[in-house]
């Protein structure tokens, strides 16, 4: 039996629903995130085989995780994440008391969403990742930081967010700046929209990073990345108890390749002929290779960036949540021909593939 930590109703608990169901599995419990942040006890059955979901869509729970304001507000992310890691200590506290088996260690989930720790797990490990700065709090700080490290182009990004929320890809030539975000200003202060926008002002840009920096920023040299008809290109490979089982190709006239973000999916085919037959082994081995730095979790989404030339690969991000892609079939060489990442993930548990952690 399995149970499922998410928003009722979402279309990522719906999606394993229906996996369970298809497999044979049953219709699994679900528990909303609002009762495990409120400090209900999730009273999961002994042997439940317990899935954690995102609760990123659910404004009820954003409201718990980071206090009553706007859903789409920019910041927060510290009082956000030290929620989350309260309620995912909760689900782990009540998954033991029950006998209960989890899907996803809760202290690799809380590494997933801190990209300072997340990026040094996977230095450590030897897994090929843009070089970091030191951590910044500050736009000046930042401008202090790059002088040093002699970067011109980085990436900003907010230690706990998700969604490239708050996102800065920024750029100077000494005196003028540019960044590029999804992040638009507004009379009560920053707020996400699906549009990526330029700012070009440093004030506009000094304002963004300084009122996202007292939550942590991660910051990151900016790999340039391939491309394909004129569109920069990443990939997010879904890796499957240990085996990278779907990729797809996310492209963009901007920095920034999100899907909700007007990115499109890309012609896989192409990107595996640009890389060619070794390119691509090595890409998904590096995949597994950031996917085995969290033993613990059936699944990651690995945020591989692909530089010019097709020679270069690195982790941008390894998410755990990160299989939501509706419609996407496994690759063909992989054990998920024809299922998506839900059915995959049902079948690595059903089959013995994929152990669940202990609690």
């Amino acid at each position: 039996m399995f149970a499922v930590v998410g928003t009722p109703g979402d279309r990522r608990v719906t999606m394993f629903a229906d996996a369970c169901r298809a497999e044979g599995a049953g219709e699994p419990r679900v528990v909303g995130w609002p009762d495990v942040l409120r400090g209900a006890d999730p009273a999961f059955g002994p042997g439940t085989l317990v899935r954690i979901d995102s609760p990123g869509e659910d404004p009820e729970a954003d409201a718990l995780l980071r206090g009553p304001g706007d859903p789409t507000r920019v910041g927060g992310g510290a009082a956000w994440y030290a929620a989350f890691r309260t309620g995912l200590e909760r689900v782990r506290d009540a998954a033991h008391r029950a006998g209960a088996r989890l899907l996803g260690d809760p202290d690799e989930i809380a590494v997933m969403f801190d990209k300072r720790l997340c990026h040094a797990r996977l230095q450590a490990a030897g897994v090929p990742v843009p070089p970091a700065l030191p951590e910044v709090t500050g736009y000046a700080e930042l401008r202090a930081r790059m002088a040093e490290a002699g970067e011109r182009r980085v990436f900003v990004k907010p230690a706990h967010g998700s969604s490239a929320s708050g996102v800065v890809a920024f750029q100077t030539n000494g005196t003028r700046v540019k960044a590029v975000t999804s992040a638009a200003r507004g009379p009560g202060g920053f707020h996400n929209s699906l549009r990526v926008r330029t700012y070009e002002d440093e004030a506009d840009v000094a304002a963004l990073v300084d009122a996202l920096g007292g939550d942590g920023l991660h910051v990151e040299r900016w790999l340039p990345k391939a491309s394909l008809d004129g569109r920069v290109l990443d990939l997010r490979v879904v890796v499957v108890a240990g085996e990278p089982t779907h990729a797809v190709v996310r492209t963009s006239r901007a920095p920034m390749t999100n899907l909700h973000l007007g990115g499109r999916r890309g012609d896989l085919d192409a990107v595996r002929r640009a890389l060619g037959e070794d390119g691509w082994r090595r890409a998904l081995d590096v995949c597994a290779r950031a996917a085995a730095c969290f033993p613990g979790s059936l699944m990651v989404g690995v945020d591989l960036l692909v530089g010019i030339g097709w020679r270069r690969v690195a982790v941008g991000e390894v998410n755990a949540f990160g299989d939501l892609l509706p419609g996407l079939t496994g690759l063909p060489e992989g054990p998920a021909v024809g299922a998506d990442t839900y059915t995959a993930q049902v079948r690595a548990v059903r089959s013995g593939k994929a152990t669940p952690c202990a609690t």
